[in-house]
């Protein structure tokens, strides 16, 4: 089993986070503005401003990171390829969508239909996200470069 390329971790997930972002622009900056407003208005709080937008991009670039570590991380038991990195992404979805909107759905803090496309486009935008990624991901040179690379030839 190799070690994870980590290069090639980040060069994939930033692919991977800008895809997301994209889609997040589209999802809550174009179709759902309005909706995710009046969302926020009925609790109280104001509408998202351009200066949350940074933080956004930058956790949807980590999550890209980690959809890409999680395609490497679980490639040597399911085989390397698409279903793999789909795999990946639907398992992050899981717990990092689909059990959230679970948590928060008997709180009402959001209409429940809102709830269930951001969820849906979630569930869509991981999986496509991480079959992106995994397209750039490849093990070999450079992998574990850094500490100890090259350690196992002289053992």
């Amino acid at each position: 089993m190799g070690k994870i390329n980590m290069q090639k971790v980040l060069v994939g997930g930033l692919i991977a986070g800008v895809f997301l972002n994209i889609v997040d622009y589209v999802q809550f900056g174009v179709i759902l503005k309005d909706q995710m407003a009046a969302a926020m208005q009925a609790v109280g709080k104001p509408a998202m401003s351009n200066a949350q937008i940074p933080y956004f991009v930058v956790l949807d670039l980590v999550a890209g990171v980690f959809l890409v570590w999680l395609y490497a991380a679980i490639r040597p038991r399911f085989g390397a390829g698409p279903v793999t990195a789909a795999k990946a992404g639907v398992a992050a979805w899981f717990v990092g969508g689909l059990l959230v909107m679970l948590f928060m759905w008997p709180m009402g803090t959001m209409p429940h239909n809102l709830m269930i496309t951001t969820t849906v486009v979630g569930l869509v935008s991981w999986t496509l996200a991480a079959v992106i990624g995994a397209k750039f991901y490849t093990e070999g040179a450079g992998a574990g470069a850094g500490m100890g690379a090259g350690m196992g030839a002289r053992m």
